[in-house]
């Protein structure tokens, strides 16, 4: 149960569900219900969508709607899976109504992203509620990092730590590796990229979360010869939107080589930027893992990402890349770290080479998908028995 499937809008629950269903698909049956758009070509995957009448109504509130249509169709299932709070009520409900077991994977906590009332108003409430009810009563949940259990405990400390399991985020090291780019079709020659002068870049969403802002500011103080991919969009309020926007434009006009792609990219293009970038940063402010840091590692690429939640799980400081402090009451000091971190390695490009070799190295031996699907396989097996 999830509503992204694949991601409609790219973010790291979607990325999660797509591959772990690929790979659990070899050890057992999966059915996939979802939200969005139908899906005519996949007859596996069930899709819900909120009821018409709450076309206006508050967003926790038509997500709701969909989560009871998701719970009236899981009967028949051995166990039901829901992943981050928009499913978390239908797997709830679909364990009291069939008696089946409840795993829940928990991809980051509502009480520690106190902004998504700036998105959802008094459906933050809502939204906080669901999870806890759904978390506190499942059979199982599952922390993509270690950092995340001991959050996930931390907040909901009614909840029994042997219920809580880690299993990691991980990557296709097959999908995700350097790439060449075509020369007539790519998309930094499109965006006008000079492939002469280092590349910085970063891919996500525009939330507070992801600490967007936080890098255009720091943009400001990198050597004047860096570039500056942002493929950057779906924000989360039209607020935070003109916010970015708004910053980016001053950013452009201080400097050159800024590059803002709003639109969702496939994944070809993406490894394009990825590959071609001497340094791929990560200001998130709260990240239980962080999968688009093993995205940039399995291509290759240096990271420099803040030390928040399960980051430093991936990010090997030192040998991978460069973690730097986030603090959220000194916010200035994060963004000249940012940009120092960033400067120091565009200066060392053999360091920064090595930095890329050693995080795909990491991905191939610590992060795999077929491994963490067995993983998941087993917490079904206990759940069942």
């Amino acid at each position: 149960m999830t509503r992204e499937y694949p991601p409609e809008v790219y973010g790291g629950a979607g990325v999660h569900v797509t591959e772990l269903v690929a790979q659990l698909r070899r050890l057992c049956a999966v059915d996939v219900h979802c939200m969005g758009a139908p899906r005519p070509d996949q007859a596996d995957v069930h899709v819900h969508r909120p009821d018409p009448a709450l076309a206006d109504a508050n967003a926790a509130l038509s997500t709701l709607s969909a989560d009871l249509g998701m719970a009236n169709a899981a009967a028949g299932a051995d166990v039901v899976h829901s992943h981050t709070w928009y499913t978390g009520m239908a797997g709830h409900l679909a364990a009291l109504l069939y008696g089946v077991p409840h795993v829940l994977t928990a991809h980051s906590l509502e009480p520690l992203r106190p902004w998504k009332a700036e998105q959802l108003g008094g459906g933050y409430r809502i939204s906080s509620w669901v999870e806890r009810t759904a978390v506190e009563a499942a059979d199982a949940v599952i922390a993509v990092s270690a950092g995340m259990r001991a959050d996930v405990l931390r907040v909901y400390p009614a909840l029994d730590p042997a219920r809580v399991h880690v299993v990691k985020n991980g990557i296709d090291t097959g999908v995700w590796h350097p790439v060449t780019a075509d020369p007539g079709d790519s998309v930094l020659t499109r965006l006008g990229v000079d492939p002469g002068r280092p590349i910085v870049a970063f891919v996500g969403r525009i939330t507070r979360q992801k600490g967007v802002a936080h890098l255009v500011a720091a943009a400001h103080r990198f050597d004047p010869d860096v570039q500056l991919v942002l493929c950057a969009g779906a924000p989360d309020t039209p607020e935070i939107a003109a916010e970015v926007g708004a910053a980016v434009e001053q950013l452009s006009q201080a400097r050159s080589g800024v590059f803002w792609v709003q639109e969702m990219l496939d994944g070809s293009k993406i490894r394009e930027i990825l590959t071609a970038a001497t340094v791929f940063v990560c200001p998130s402010v709260y990240e239980p893992l962080g999968i688009v840091n093993l995205e940039a590692m399995a291509c290759a690429t240096a990271v420099v990402a803040s030390d928040v939640g399960g980051i430093p799980e991936v990010v090997d400081d030192g040998r991978t890349g460069t973690l730097v402090h986030y603090d959220s009451g000194d916010t200035a000091t994060f963004e000249a770290g940012l940009a120092d971190a960033v400067n120091t390695l565009v200066a060392d490009p053999a360091r920064a080479q090595a930095y890329g070799r050693a995080g795909r190295q990491r991905c191939i031996d610590e992060f795999s998908w077929a491994h963490i699907a067995e993983q998941t396989l087993e917490i079904y097996r206990a759940v069942t028995a």
